[in-house]
This record gives C-alpha cells, sequence and structure tokens, in this order.
C-alpha cells in the first residue's frame, strides 16, 4: 500500500504524534497553545479539554489538514504538512465532513467511493457489498444504516459511524475523530468508543473528549485551555 512507509516510520519511532510547543492564531488571538503532546502508537487516545474552535483546531492540525504557527510537529515521523495529510483519516469536524440530511447512505458512499477511484474508472451505485466493505470495518457488531435511509433520519450513534467510515476507506495509520459527546446518549456514546477501541488495534485513533473517557486501555491526556480563556473564566467569577 501507498502508506507502507508511513507505518513504518510509526513502528521504528514513539511516539506517534509528538508536539513540542504547538501554537495557532486567528484573526482574535490566540486559537490554542503552546500544547505539549506525546501520543504513542496503536490504540485510542482522548484529547480531554473544553469543546470549541481551539481544541477543533488542534485536532485539524494532527490530520495535517492545519499547520501551526511556531513549534514542532513530528506525526508517524513525518514534519511536512502534505505528508501529515496522507497518512491521516479525519472524520466528525464541524464545517469539514457533515452529512447532507437528504442524501441517503447509499448516496454518501457512492460519492466517496467516486472520489476515491482513479478518474477512469467507473463506479457503480453503491450496493449491499459496498455498504459492508465500506461500514463493516466501523460499524463491526452494530447493524448497518440502511441505503436507502436518509443521512437526516439516522441516530446520533449511526450517523458519527458513517462519518468516521467515509473518512476511513483508505484505512490510513492516522484516523482523526471529533468530540465523542456529539453522540448524546451515555450507551450510545459507549458504543461508539468500543468501535474507535477496535479501530484502534490497527490504527492510531485520536478523538476529543469534555470529559474524558472512562474505557479499560483508553488513554486520556489532559489539553490545558489557552491562558486567554482561563483569564476570561476567572474574570467571569470575579463579576
Amino acid at each position: 500500500m501507498w502508506w507502507d512507509w508511513l507505518v513504518a516510520d510509526a513502528a521504528a519511532q514513539e511516539p506517534a504524534i509528538a508536539a513540542r510547543a504547538i501554537t495557532m492564531r486567528g484573526p482574535a488571538g490566540p486559537v490554542y497553545g503552546p500544547v505539549d503532546l506525546d501520543i504513542d502508537a496503536g490504540g485510542l487516545t482522548v484529547l480531554v479539554g473544553a469543546p470549541g474552535v481551539g481544541r477543533d483546531a488542534l485536532l485539524l492540525t494532527l490530520a495535517g489538514r492545519m499547520r501551526p504557527d511556531t513549534g514542532t510537529l513530528l506525526v508517524l515521523g513525518r514534519s511536512r504538512v502534505q505528508d501529515i495529510f496522507d497518512g491521516a483519516a479525519l472524520a466528525a469536524i464541524d464545517g469539514v465532513d457533515e452529512l447532507s440530511d437528504t442524501a441517503t447512505v447509499g448516496d454518501l458512499i457512492t460519492e466517496k467511493l467516486r472520489w476515491d477511484a482513479h478518474w477512469y474508472k467507473v463506479v457503480r451505485r453503491a450496493d449491499a457489498h459496498a455498504l459492508a466493505r465500506v461500514c463493516g470495518p466501523v460499524f463491526g457488531d452494530l447493524p448497518l444504516p440502511p441505503l436507502s435511509e436518509a443521512a437526516g433520519e439516522l441516530s446520533e450513534l449511526d450517523a458519527m459511524l458513517l462519518r468516521i467510515a467515509l473518512a476511513n476507506t483508505g484505512r490510513p495509520p492516522l484516523l482523526v475523530v471529533g468530540d465523542v459527546e456529539q453522540v448524546a446518549t451515555d450507551r450510545d456514546r459507549e458504543q461508539l468508543v468500543g468501535r474507535l477501541v477496535a479501530l484502534g488495534e490497527h490504527q492510531t485513533v485520536v478523538t476529543a473528549s469534555a470529559n474524558g473517557v472512562t474505557t479499560a486501555g483508553v488513554r486520556n491526556i489532559l489539553v490545558e485551555d489557552h491562558p486567554r480563556h482561563a483569564a476570561a473564566a476567572q474574570e467571569e467569577g470575579e463579576a
């Protein structure tokens, strides 16, 4: 596979992700940082911190979709943003991969398979085989959504798993997933985490949570708020 060299690099170097004093600024000021991270290869790692633009931007950075303004970042032994991008899948981030409410599961799978295919290859409309191939590794023992189901009618859990499945068709060595608390109910969120743990048997999986995850074997890493957030909270308390 084209990413074998990335896997080899990850196996030869620990940790899989090493960030030192990375920061990002936007028009309104600091977005995140400075952040130091060491994330081991394989398994599921949860970045624990307040939800918002800063945490999403950090996830985007780890997946090679954004470049930090300062600091150093190594992902699977690579520092160039395009190389990081090529070795990472990104799912369930607002503004990046929302599902169209009116599109069916079959529509979405067909579109993704056509996007993945070489320009000269004819990709027919997704059938039950394509559904199993795309969604099976992510859904595991959970029921697959019907091809005819509109995305807007899916449960939170099924919609989240479908977004992950669509992002992860290439099965790169790194999978970055947005906030697990997008799935509101405890039972469904536990099932989501369980599926991410299963994917972590073959990939390095990174996600985020405001409260952390207590599932055995899951690594939780606290990501501190930027000082400006802490200052704002202190000012509110004093008021």
